[in-house]
């Protein structure tokens, strides 16, 4: 659910009534177009068989981790075992840079949404979520983005995110997004120039919204899936993402595709390993509490 290219989502955006601050859910993957990052959207989704979010009544006690705690859970090469690659990816890596301007959705109810998966970098965005009035910081307060290639199915590669929040936020997020898949079935969006050309103008994009009915991973509390599309003249980007919440933190991971080319379902053996780890290690830090 970050920076310009798909990311996951970081999923997070108002009902109408309550707009949702900007949320940083992202996965930032360097290759990716403009699209989503890190996110998602999430900035970061699934849905039970039946197409709704599913939440495990009896979920097991979990714990908020340190920074450090949330980027050893990452999942890693010897958890997934032979035929993945897993990078960290550095923090800050693939920003659009403090100049990048902001994409504007012609639905506000929207704009959480775009902001989740493009949103302007580090100071920028730093600036509208301590503008923002909600007693809960949008921003997570630990994230930890990585990227994991296939080597029998390259166009399969994921970028995935991990974002602690504080409290009930994840649950709250992950609420939200489920609100967006009616209103924002079909909206626009309006970006300005980059920093170094500002006299192309600005650039207009369409985008699609719609749910993927996706399996709750074990050991997740409530996941959702979506697809979220960039059409833009005659390329047409789409990003494919599973957000699973684990606990007070959000598990995202996207896939991207091209021009008629779908973006194929995150591969479902990293989701759940990556779940299992997190649930893991928030079960490991709840037992030193104890």
């Amino acid at each position: 659910m970050p920076h310009r290219a798909p990311h996951a989502v970081r999923p997070s955006a108002p009902l109408p009534a309550t707009p949702l601050p900007a949320t940083p859910l992202r996965v930032v993957p360097p290759l990716a177009a403009p699209l989503l990052a890190g996110a998602l959207l999430l900035a970061a989704g699934c849905a039970a068989p039946a197409g709704g979010s599913s939440d495990r009544a009896a979920a097991a006690p979990a714990r908020e981790l340190s920074a450090a705690e949330l980027r050893a859970a990452a999942v890693t090469d010897a958890d997934l075992g032979p035929g993945f690659t897993v990078t960290v990816i550095a923090p800050g890596h693939g920003e659009t840079g403090p100049d990048g301007g902001r994409e504007t959705a012609d639905k506000p109810v929207c704009q959480p949404l775009l902001d989740a998966v493009a949103p302007a970098a580090g100071p920028a965005k730093a600036a509208r979520a301590s503008a923002s009035p909600a007693p809960v910081p949008a921003v997570p307060y630990a994230e930890t983005d990585l990227s994991v290639a296939l080597a029998a199915d390259p166009s399969g590669s994921l970028y995935g995110g991990l974002l602690g929040y504080r409290g009930d936020r994840a649950a709250r997020l992950q609420a939200e997004l489920e609100g967006l898949f009616g209103p924002c079935a079909e909206f626009g969006s309006t970006a300005p120039p980059p920093p170094a050309d500002r006299s192309r103008g600005a650039s207009r994009t369409g985008h699609r919204l719609s749910r993927n009915d996706t399996p709750t991973p074990e050991g997740a509390d409530a996941a959702t899936g979506f697809t979220l599309t960039n059409e833009s003249g005659a390329v047409v980007l789409a990003q494919r993402a599973v957000l699973a919440r684990v606990g007070p933190a959000l598990v995202v991971f996207s896939t991207v595709g091209v021009g008629p080319e779908p973006a194929p379902a995150p591969d479902e053996r990293v989701v759940r390993h990556q779940v299992a780890k997190l649930r893991a290690a928030q079960k490991a830090q709840a037992a030193r509490k104890s």
